[in-house]
């Protein structure tokens, strides 16, 4: 699989939970998975970035469970995960593709998880008869393809 393939689906992730494709991309970035050095992200393997990232996953893990968070379609939570978006997707082809490529195919990711983890999230709340167990399994899938994506850049 290329890296700009793996750039949109990590995309795809940082759609449905905006810190969580960052965290997987600075772990990765950390673990020398990915080469940043040299470059204006070189702070992503940065010996606390991967702590810190993770933790604002887990802090969005919980606001997502809140009723009073917003939607993730309004335009400026939408605007971030595209921007996370791209960031992870030039963090992950740069070094072996175009850097160009990667944002535009994670800022595309991004747009088809928000869009795409919106609906799934509403149709598996309407399925369970309620938005919480909809909200844990979007939060496993978004877990679970972030570590896959992550480890396939080894």
């Amino acid at each position: 699989m290329t890296v700009v393939w793996l750039a949109l689906l990590m995309g795809v992730v940082a759609g449905s939970r905006s810190m969580m494709a960052p965290a997987a991309v600075s772990w990765a970035a950390r673990l020398g998975w990915i080469d940043v050095t040299g470059s204006w992200l070189a702070w992503l393997g940065y010996a606390w970035t991967p702590w810190i990232v993770t933790l604002f996953a887990l802090g969005e893990l919980v606001a997502d469970q809140l009723p009073s968070t917003p939607s993730r379609t309004l335009p400026p939570s939408f605007a971030f995960r595209i921007a996370s978006g791209a960031l992870c997707g030039v963090a992950i082809a740069m070094a072996a593709s175009s850097g160009i490529a990667g944002a535009v195919a994670g800022a595309v990711g991004a747009v088809v998880g928000t869009l795409g983890g919106r609906a799934m999230r509403g149709s598996l709340a309407a399925a369970f008869g309620h938005d919480r167990p909809a909200a844990l399994l979007e939060d496993a899938l978004a877990i679970g393809a972030a570590f896959l994506i992550a480890l396939s850049l080894r």
